[in-house]
């Protein structure tokens, strides 16, 4: 333990004196305001000396313009007392002599400068000029007036003449009364001055004494923080670090006291006892040891105890490797684990083993009786716990409990070596749920999940005790049977299993009180057959589990060589379908629908391709799936409505009336929440009708979720549009769920047309769909005419309209503009493929 420090000598200390502080702040204050009060009476002086400058100008200005102008009035009266003299005289026809001797007494008038009297000609009868020109500030005004008078010019009647004009000049000093009022003017200004001038004065004197005040005031709380320091140094200074110092303030002064008391508090620290020092190590919550440096405890703190169950009396005295378990005593080196971490054993008093972190480190000093060693013991109970479950949750999956993809590959390694070894084969059966995204759609992920777990558990029940089941993703799920003979045909066994696991998986699960029936869809893999190891393994299974999911689901599929090329290219396709709308590779083709009566275009289908470079064109039958398995199906269709309606507006700039435009529509597009609104949205950016076009839905698309696509049909119908429905015949629709649909169209599928002249069967089929679809008042299309057979078959049935390949190929919206510019002459463009006795009757 150390000693208490002695305290220093008091050094004297200078006080600062508060009121003279007080009196600077004061004293300050004070001269401020008198620097502004003597500041702002120089601006005033200033100010008035402009002022007075500004305010005799301006009486100056206005005297001499109100003179002027009463000038300019005497000069316009005194022309027009000329002009009525000089009337008089030259009436009577006077001369020069008389008219100057009757102007005479005009030229008395001092201010008169100038009188000219003229003819009407302009010639001048009398001019008279002041001889003393006007000197400089003499104010002059000049006035014309016209001489007119009564004058006979029929006898008896009197009539007013212009005999010429007088014009008078008139000259008058600047008054002198500007004077004075400049002189009152300028008097009145310092008088105001010298009135501002006190108020500033006695406002500066009140300023000053309150900003004298106020920085008194300040000085005064100065006081006690400062006499406070002054305390608190002292003490500090005598040895007194006990008594903290209250810091109150948030300013300079505040943080001088803030470092004051930080000073206090680490000197207070140099004095540490022993009861502070067991309360540290008693707080810890880790098991601390203190030892002697041959390992011999000296210290151990509470939580020490507490871990390995013994009192501190009972560990001191022993070592350090004594409370290990047996296994760790053996390698334990004292000298080494001064210096390090590890993990290591501990046995407690009833003899149980605890995992801990044992961290040493050795306690240097030059008293020989604190040299030794300190080592800190953590339980790591939960984290051993925590790691085993991270390495179960790494290997199994959390929800199945069967093993995940990373743990099942790795069995199946193990499983393919020894079957190497043993010239033995092993099967791989792929298996993944159908349709199982419509499970989370419809009742939820909790549910989806219980499917899962509920199939693992049927799945171990169903398969021999030694093979192995695994989750490699989602509803995707794998096992594999090993110990097969190499040489024989194993697919008779392990089909018969794959039967057996399609049966496990069609039973009933109940979900929220529902029986729910699902199917899978299996591939089968053997090693070596097919392949050596297990990326290529599952591969193949995988491709295999997808050709049974081509075929309908609820099956399995044995591998093949084609069935993995088959694979790759469907993964190229998606791929690249990904980047075909921003690479613009679609194109819109249209096949044109016929009228079979007339052999005229009543509109088309706009049918969607796709233009890979390198690849050609692909079929829709290709690329729409992998457009469906994405949200790649909203964009493409959004497109295609876009193109078409674009297409559509040029045929209208050309042609009167194209006909309607059918489009297809997938059962996504009618999910989504804003596809009526998207509808509406294109139809008025490209400025057509919705009357144009038609919808055509496929049976299972209508009859998914039959309440909610009646609502939706039935605002599409509001809006405009025409609804068919496409490949009629091979759906599952009834005749009574059809008439509570908006439907105007029904179109036989091709599959029924193709073979309608050979097959019986498909004959009455067709004949069928055209008398009902006749019977509910329904236009009635054939698709897949493709021979003149077909044509006279359905025309003989009264199928009015039709389309196939008998009429062309499908086309370009330029060359479908130029049939129907073609059929606006009054040529039918099919009419040629029509009997003529048709054409003979429909023309009479």
């Amino acid at each position: 333990m150390r000693g208490r420090p002695a305290p220093p000598q008091r050094q004297p200390v200078q006080r600062v004196g508060a009121i003279s502080l007080k009196l600077k702040y004061a004293g300050a204050a004070f001269l401020a305001v008198l620097c502004a009060a003597l500041v702002l009476v120089g601006l005033f002086s200033w100010w008035q000396r402009f002022d007075e400058h500004r305010l005799a100008a301006l009486a100056q200005s206005e005297a001499r313009a109100r003179t002027l102008l009463e000038l300019d009035a005497r000069a316009v009266a005194t022309a027009r007392h000329v002009a009525d003299s000089a009337a008089d005289i030259l009436s009577q026809g006077a001369d020069r002599a008389e008219l100057a001797q009757h102007l005479q007494p005009f030229l008395d008038d001092d201010t008169l400068a100038g009188l000219t009297i003229t003819d009407v000609a302009g010639t001048r009868l009398y001019s008279w000029q002041r001889a003393t020109a006007p000197a400089q500030g003499v104010l002059q005004a000049q006035a014309t007036e016209q001489i007119r008078a009564m004058l006979e010019s029929v006898p008896g009647a009197a009539t007013p003449r212009t005999l010429g004009a007088a014009r008078v000049s008139l000259t008058q000093a600047e008054p002198e009364t500007t004077t004075g009022l400049t002189a009152r003017l300028a008097a009145a200004s310092r008088q105001d001055f010298r009135n501002a001038l006190l108020l500033a004065l006695a406002l500066a004197g009140v300023g000053g004494l309150i900003g004298a005040v106020l920085a008194w005031r300040a000085g005064r709380r100065l006081e006690r923080p400062i006499v406070a320091l002054i305390k608190s140094a002292e003490r500090i200074g005598q040895g007194d670090y006990t008594r903290p110092l209250d810091v109150a303030r948030r300013d300079e002064l505040g943080e001088l006291q803030q470092a004051l008391e930080r000073m206090r508090y680490k000197l207070r620290q140099t004095t540490i006892t022993k009861d502070y020092l067991n309360s540290v190590l008693n707080g810890m919550t880790d098991a601390v040891f203190v030892t002697s440096p041959d390992g011999v405890i000296k210290v151990a703190n509470q939580s020490a105890c507490k871990l390995l169950g013994y009192s501190e009396e009972e560990l001191l005295g022993r070592g350090i490797s004594a409370i290990l378990d047996e296994r760790e005593r053996e390698g334990f080196d004292l000298s080494q684990a001064a210096h390090d971490t590890r993990e290591t054993v501990v046995r407690t008093r009833p003899g149980q083993t605890i995992p801990v972190a044992l961290t040493g480190s050795h306690i240097a000093s030059d008293d020989p009786q604190f040299q030794g060693n300190i080592f800190v013991a953590r339980n790591i109970t939960d984290r051993k716990r925590a790691e085993r479950r991270i390495r179960y949750l790494a290997r199994y999956d959390a929800l199945t409990k069967v093993p995940n993809r990373m743990q099942f590959q790795h069995l199946l390694q193990q499983a393919i070596a020894r079957a190497i070894r043993s010239s033995q084969a092993v099967a791989l059966l792929y298996l993944d749920m159908d349709r199982f995204k419509e499970v989370n759609d419809t009742f939820g992920h909790g549910a989806g999940d219980r499917v899962l777990e509920v199939l693992a558990e049927r799945l171990a029940r169903a398969l021999p005790r030694d093979t192995v089941v695994g989750r490699l993703a989602g509803d995707e799920f794998a096992l594999f049977v090993e110990g097969l003979p190499a040489e024989a045909d194993n697919r008779g066994p392990i089909a018969h299993l794959a039967r057996t696991l399609l049966n496990e998986v069609s039973r009933a699960f109940q979900l929220n009180q529902h029986e729910v029936f699902l199917t899978s869809s299996i591939g089968i893999a053997f090693c070596p057959r097919d392949a050596e190891n297990v990326i290529d393994l599952i591969r193949n299974a995988d491709a295999a589990m997808y050709y049974s999911k081509q075929n309908g689901g609820n099956t399995f599929a044995f591998y093949s060589p084609e069935m993995n090329a088959a694979a790759v290219e469907r993964l190229m396709l998606k791929s690249k379908l990904r980047r075909a709308l921003e690479r613009d590779e679609f194109v819109i083709k249209y096949q044109p629908k016929v009228d079979l009566r007339n052999g005229r275009i009543v509109g088309g289908e706009a049918l969607l391709r796709w233009r890979l470079p390198g690849h050609g064109d692909i079929p829709p039958g290709q690329f729409i799936p992998l457009a469906e398995e994405t949200s790649l199906i909203l964009d493409i269709g959004e497109w295609v409505l876009n193109r078409v309606c674009m297409d559509y507006r040029q045929l209208q700039t050309e042609v009167a009336d194209p006909g309607r435009i059918s489009l297809n529509l997938s059962l996504k597009q009618l999910r989504q929440a804003s596809f009526i609104l998207r509808c509406r949205s294109v139809f008025r950016r490209h400025g057509v009708s919705p009357t144009s076009f038609e919808l055509e839905i496929t049976e299972t698309t209508l009859m998914a979720d039959a309440q909610r696509t009646v609502r939706l049909l039935d605002e599409l119908y509001a809006m405009g549009l025409h609804l068919s429905i496409d490949d009629f015949g091979t759906g599952y629709s009834s005749l009574s769920a059809l008439q509570q649909f908006p439907i105007g169209t029904l179109k036989i599928d091709q599959s029924f047309v193709r073979d309608v002249a050979e097959d019986a069967g498909d004959a009455t089929i067709v004949r069928t769909i055209i008398d009902m679809g006749r019977s509910l008042g329904m236009e009635v299309i054939a698709e897949g005419i493709e021979s003149q057979r077909h044509l006279e078959f359905l025309r003989n049935h009264h199928c009015n309209f039709g389309q196939g390949k008998l009429f062309g190929e499908p086309c370009t919206a330029e060359e479908l503009l130029a049939l129907l510019a073609r059929q606006a002459g009054g040529v039918a463009p099919f009419a040629h493929l029509l009997p003529p006795d048709a054409l003979a009757s429909k023309s009479a």
